[in-house]
């Protein structure tokens, strides 16, 4: 970009990334050949619905443990609620792909009142804006142009990120935002709100309801506004963090290797395969793997290309 504007492009490649051989499998622009594009599309519902389960099991987990064993157990109990948030934007964000569920009253109903709403989120309106990402990233209806610009950084500008969002001023400035929505003249706005918050008063009354009141403000609301946004931006910025438009997807979205520590405590449910998922939309994050895989062995994902870990996509992110 000119001017005063976002720059753009700072962690692009210096040198050319090579075209991809094609396989049987993909093309030599990454996509799925048809020998196999119905295949890995297949939504697996049943398992899917088991995830939706195993994500509100886990999280009742965590909180019975924190009412029985106290104050020993606040502190991670703190922090894996940060990583139950980001089950559920995971799941969410499927469910917004239309990913969830073969049948799409189930999907929809599912990623709105049972995922969506509890964590603060509209999935429809998510969908909308989420899509204008994928139609063209970093283009003139990019909706999260600001948290992907300018990079890198200096290191104690990446502090101070990392401060608002760990003390809660991030997410404090974004949930005054929801808030005044409940007021907004525009009624689809002001109904998503009103669901949302009905849903979070559903939630706190069933603590009240159960004796322990407090839990739903320390435990669902705090950590929903500090490490639910440091996990959020670590994960934002190791996906489109520094790059550009381009017709390529490997110019659009970093590539990172992944390990089991990252992948249960930020990205889960495969959503650290980014660039796969970036290539081909379609493909629900259970295939995700297998079609990384299958990159690589095309060449798409060349040598070189892909960060061996976070650290080091935050290391560069942050060498400005």
């Amino acid at each position: 970009m000119v001017g005063d504007g976002p720059r753009l492009g700072g962690m692009v490649r210096d040198r050319a990334i090579p075209e991809g051989a094609g396989t049987t499998n993909v093309s030599p622009d990454g996509r799925l050949t048809s020998a196999r594009r119905d295949e890995l599309r297949r939504i697996p519902s049943v398992r899917n619905a088991i995830s939706v389960l195993s994500v509100y099991g886990q999280t009742i987990i965590l909180l019975i443990v924190a009412v029985r064993w106290g104050p020993v157990a606040w502190l991670p109990v703190f922090l894996m609620m940060g990583r139950a948030h980001a089950q559920f934007a995971s799941l969410m964000h499927e469910s917004a792909h239309r990913l969830l569920f073969r049948n799409r009253l189930a999907n929809d109903v599912v990623g709105r009142w049972l995922i969506g709403y509890p964590a603060f989120t509209n999935t429809d309106a998510y969908r909308r804006v989420h899509m204008a990402h994928h139609r063209e990233e970093f283009g003139p209806n990019e909706p999260d142009l600001p948290l992907y610009a300018n990079y890198p950084i200096d290191a104690a500008s990446w502090r101070r990120k990392m401060r608002r969002d760990a003390s809660g001023r991030t997410g404090i400035r974004l949930l005054a935002d929801q808030l005044r929505g409940l007021r907004s003249e525009v009624s689809v706005v002001r109904r998503s709100q009103q669901r949302i918050w009905f849903v979070q008063v559903v939630l706190f009354g069933v603590c009240a309801l159960l004796g322990v009141w407090w839990v739903y403000p320390i435990f669902w609301l705090l950590p929903f506004l500090t490490v639910w946004r440091v996990i959020n931006r670590l994960r934002s910025v190791a996906e489109h963090g520094g790059l550009d438009a381009s017709d390529d997807r490997r110019v659009a979205t970093h590539s990172v290797t992944q390990h089991w520590l990252p992948r249960f405590a930020m990205v889960p449910f495969n959503i650290g395969f980014h660039l796969a998922h970036h290539v081909d939309a379609g493909v629900p994050f259970r295939n995700l793997p297998r079609y990384h895989r299958m990159l690589c062995e095309s060449g798409y994902v060349a040598p070189g290309f892909e960060y061996a870990r976070y650290r080091d996509l935050w290391r560069a992110l942050r060498s400005g």
